[in-house]
């Protein structure tokens, strides 16, 4: 008997895209699929082979001729038995940490006669279904919070609709990760520990071991001093500001310097916030109440730091990337 293997194993595959977290929302989810054909079932399949929560399979007809050379999920054994049952069955065998059941009903007849059904699940999928089931279920989600997907083929073609009020990601996983170095606007602490620092050093090891982070603040501030206090805007300043870096380094091999120049853009950032951000913040949803989500509530108190402790900008990253220097 082999031993039950450990989720964070199981999943380990996925949790490297989309995190603890996504993993956890995925285990908290319960899914309610209306009509089980090719399309609905797949897209089932995916969900439980990720780890679902729970799975209620909603269809009212039996498995025909026609099933078997469309839907993998039943073969000759399963004709004229409950379409929902057999599809319910083999997803089950998937992944037996889901928990799985069926209801044998036509989705159109559940969606008028008890609409309070669908206010138990995370997310409705609803395949195949005409447009007049379509808008009274989208009615009856978006009264209930509850995030609806509708979906429908036409052999290669088809399509895929998403009604959901609102969707908000906190953990989100960028493609593309800034370090938030402040280079443009430097916090006192950082401010003293370059000020500490001499970049006219005549010890070649202690001058090819100053981090190019504080190579930039120092060269960022003397920039600033002899144009008015501002920062590299036009390409020419940007393309200056390289040129005195490059004329600072003692020799060829000096990595730091090299790191500095590659970097250089860093200090040519705005500084405050993106317009992204702004956006959120100004939106009247930020405008906490008792029953507002955990995201506005975070997005309240972020506004409340940058116009406040922050002075305009958002909570330091803190990471801090590698770079050329001495161990201490």
């Amino acid at each position: 008997m082999s031993a039950a293997v450990e989720p964070k194993t199981k999943y380990d595959r996925q949790l490297r895209i989309w995190g603890e977290q996504g993993q956890a929302a995925l285990e908290k989810a319960s899914i309610c699929l209306l009509n089980c054909g090719p399309t609905g079932s797949e897209t089932l399949k995916n969900l439980v082979l990720g780890g679902i929560g729970s799975i209620t399979v909603v269809d009212g007809s039996k498995v025909e001729n026609g099933d078997l050379g469309n839907n993998f999920m039943v073969s000759e054994s399963s004709l004229g038995q409950p379409m929902a049952k057999c599809v319910c069955a083999f997803l089950q065998e998937l992944n037996d940490a889901v928990k799985a059941k069926f209801i044998e009903e036509h989705p159109v007849t559940l969606i008028e006669t008890n609409p309070s059904f669908f206010s138990q699940f995370t997310l409705v999928v609803a395949t195949q279904l005409v447009e007049d089931s379509m808008v009274k279920l989208d009615r009856i989600c978006r009264d209930a919070n509850v995030m609806l997907i509708f979906a429908r083929s036409y052999g290669l073609s088809g399509f895929v609709r998403i009604s959901v009020k609102e969707h908000t990601v906190i953990e989100s996983k960028p493609d593309h990760f800034l370090d938030d170095l402040r280079l443009n606007n430097p916090w006192p602490e950082l401010k003293m520990f370059t000020e500490s620092i001499d970049l006219d050093t005549s010890d070649p090891v202690a001058h090819k071991h100053i981090p190019y982070i504080l190579i930039l603040v120092k060269m960022a501030e003397e920039w600033a001093k002899s144009h008015g206090g501002r920062l590299p805007s036009t390409r020419d300043e940007k393309k200056e500001f390289k040129d005195l870096l490059k004329a600072k380094t003692m020799g060829t091999d000096e990595d730091n310097y090299k790191e500095a120049i590659e970097s250089s853009f860093k200090v040519f950032a705005p500084k405050g916030i993106s317009s992204n951000l702004k956006r959120i913040l100004d939106d009247t949803c930020a405008d906490v109440e008792s029953g507002s989500s955990d995201f506005w509530v975070m997005v309240a108190a972020l506004k409340e730091f940058i116009a406040n402790e922050g002075g305009g900008e958002a909570p330091l990253e803190g990471s801090i990337p590698d770079m050329t220097s001495s161990t201490e």
